[in-house]
């Protein structure tokens, strides 16, 4: 069983940074790919970002790509979302979602491959 603990979530406005963390228990956290989604009140949960198992492969949803930056350090299992020029339409509930892979570099844009899913952290951002 693996958990996720997600923070630095809060509020922030409209042009400002927030740095999220995930940190996950196991120790083959080499072997998760990690994926950030959000959910919106009203909304379906969408993709954010994910990150292959050893780093190197990114995928970014066309709607934070070039503001949002998604990282791992593996020594310390966990995985960061870097976001910069926050907009009001970026606020939701932000979830870091996992699941074990054997190959290192793959990464899943949907939510269905993922098993394991943290509570989420609320990031609001005001006008």
């Amino acid at each position: 069983q693996v958990q996720l603990v997600e923070s630095g979530g809060g509020l922030v406005q409209a042009g400002g940074s927030l740095r999220l963390s995930c940190a996950a228990s196991g120790r083959t956290f080499s072997t998760y790919v990690m994926g950030w989604f959000r959910q919106a009140p009203g909304k379906e949960r969408e993709f954010v970002a994910t990150i292959t198992a050893n780093g190197r492969g990114i995928y970014y949803a066309d709607s934070v790509k070039d503001r949002f930056t998604i990282s791992r350090d593996n020594a310390k299992n966990t995985v960061y979302l870097q976001m910069n020029s926050l907009k009001p339409e970026d606020t939701a509930v932000y979830y870091c979602a996992a699941t074990i892979t054997q190959y290192s570099d793959r990464y899943y844009n949907t939510a269905a491959p993922y098993k394991y899913w943290g509570q989420g952290t609320q990031v609001t951002v005001s006008s």
